[in-house]
């Protein structure tokens, strides 16, 4: 609460306050505090912040753009607030999502705080206990499902780009029915991406190449391993479809790519004899055999090399299950991925237990460090978004791209990696220190800006800002700093 009264009074200190004290910030304004945050939203609710779009504002959307008082808006984060983290559908208090989110933008990655706008659709809730309170914010009525959610979203998305040509829109915590299909239908027209499952995805990517760096094998061995994925919907399938395209873009068909693959939902492994249940994307992924075998079935039977976790179950992977894994495989990767942190599942402490230090950890939530009883200390680190999203969005916004494409993701999620020393990944880290984050990020923007340069997408770059992409993106990353009200001014006679 105090930190968000310094937010609302003055914003150049709270942003100072974030750059400087990120790794004791960051769980504070994002994972695992904003889940609580956005459960008692309106209990805490102080001020307005962002914008809300609903049901009874169709028609007027391209005129209630213009209400927003800032013309150079360059980031918009967006949510319907169905699936806030693993909490479910919280409705109009998702808004606690959308501004952690440009918090992270700002000091993260160096976006001006008055180019930045958090937005929800407020299409209603199916959350019983939300109906039934007086104190909650939202519209009050069943959501909206069918045609008329979808031409809310085109009326939202048509009236932003309106007003901001060039504003990039991250889609956040939609539901998995509808994530999917609505990042399908504008990722090739609008500048735009999906955080949950394409930012999942690149940030688990960068989390496994620095995996494989610790076994002392090579990012082309990516093909080699044997996934296991636990979650199905569109973290899970969002996290299989970026690793199966690294393995593409590394050279594999993508047949074979399809093998390393085994993704399980509640009723067990995904196989070709559910495909009349399944979504396009889930399809991909069915295997022809072996359709419902449980976790411990298919560490037993396939020996997996690693295990992400995105099911937001707390305690899924058991003991058991690890060390079935472990017997087979010298290092495991292990990454329980779900937040907040009861939905992780397991803790740091549980998966260095269970394989005896050998496995690779990161985590969606953060965890303290591991002391085992042998005096072995292991430092969990966190594999979290912040580390893709905030480069990407400068990259993007800086060079004028129009699209965020598929290699994109995959160059960030490759800068990312490279930035994890040697000694950080023999103390257990595969992600790298928070303190560095603002330099990870231009890495990522820096990366970005080439891959747009290569596609002939860097509208916006002039011939001697490519000369030193580096310096250009520094000299446009966001500094919180006072500007002096009254110039100084030397006069010589």
């Amino acid at each position: 609460t105090i930190l968000e009264d310094v937010h609302d009074r003055n914003e150049t200190l709270y942003h100072r306050i974030l750059i400087d004290h990120m790794e004791e910030m960051a769980p504070v304004i994002y994972t695992p505090t904003v889940g609580q945050a956005c459960n008692e939203f309106a209990m805490r609710y102080r001020r307005p912040r962002g914008m809300y779009f609903c049901e009874e504002d169709r028609g007027h959307m391209a005129a209630m753009v213009y209400n927003w008082p800032q013309d150079d808006v360059r980031v918009i984060v967006v949510t319907d607030g169905s699936r806030i983290l693993g909490l479910g559908d919280l409705g109009a208090n998702g808004m606690g999502i959308p501004i952690g989110k440009l918090s992270l933008y700002c000091a993260a990655g160096g976006i001006a705080p008055h180019r930045v706008m958090p937005v929800v659709l407020d299409v209603g809730t199916d959350n019983e206990a939300l109906l039934n309170d007086k104190f909650y914010l939202g519209v009050q009525k069943p959501r909206l499902h069918g045609a008329s959610y979808y031409h809310l979203v085109d009326e939202f998305l048509q009236a932003v780009r309106h007003r901001w040509p060039d504003v990039l829109v991250q889609f956040e915590d939609f539901s998995s029915d509808k994530a999917q299909t609505i990042l399908n239908k504008y990722r090739d027209e609008f500048l735009c991406f999906n955080d949950d499952i394409q930012g999942t995805g690149a940030t688990t990517l960068a989390g496994i190449l620095g995996g494989l760096r610790a076994r002392g094998e090579t990012p082309e061995s990516l093909g080699d391993q044997r996934i296991l994925i636990a979650g199905a919907g569109s973290a899970g399938i969002g996290v299989a479809q970026v690793l199966l395209e690294a393995m593409i873009e590394q050279g594999r068909s993508e047949e074979e790519a399809k093998k390393c693959f085994f993704v399980a939902d509640e009723k067990g492994l995904l196989g070709t004899d559910r495909l009349s249940e399944l979504s396009h994307e889930q399809a991909l992924f069915a295997r022809d055999t072996d359709g419902g075998l449980s976790l411990v079935e298919i560490a037993k039977k396939y020996k997996p090399t690693m295990i992400l976790g995105m099911t937001a179950v707390g305690g899924l992977f058991t003991e058991g299950l690890i060390k079935e894994m472990a017997k087979h495989c010298e290092r495991p990767i292990i990454f329980p991925l779900s937040n907040p942190t009861t939905k992780a599942e397991c803790s740091a402490k549980q998966a260095f237990e269970w394989t005896d230090g050998k496995c690779i950890f990161a985590s969606g939530s953060p965890f303290d460090p591991v002391e085992m009883e042998d005096g072995r200390t292991f430092y969990p680190t966190q594999c979290n978004n912040m580390f893709v999203f905030p480069g990407l969005g400068l990259g993007v916004t800086l060079c004028g791209a129009k699209t965020v494409s598929d290699r994109m993701l995959y160059v960030a999620a490759e800068a990312l990696a490279n930035y994890v020393t040697e000694d950080e990944l023999a103390q257990g880290k595969v992600f790298p220190s928070l303190k560095t984050i603002r330099d990870v990020s231009k890495k990522v923007a820096v990366a970005v800006i080439k891959e747009a340069i290569r596609t002939g997408q860097a509208s916006r770059l002039t011939e001697k800002d490519r000369e030193d992409l580096d310096g250009f993106v520094s000299k446009k990353m966001y500094d919180p700093v006072y500007v002096p009200l009254i110039e100084k001014r030397i006069i010589k006679i």
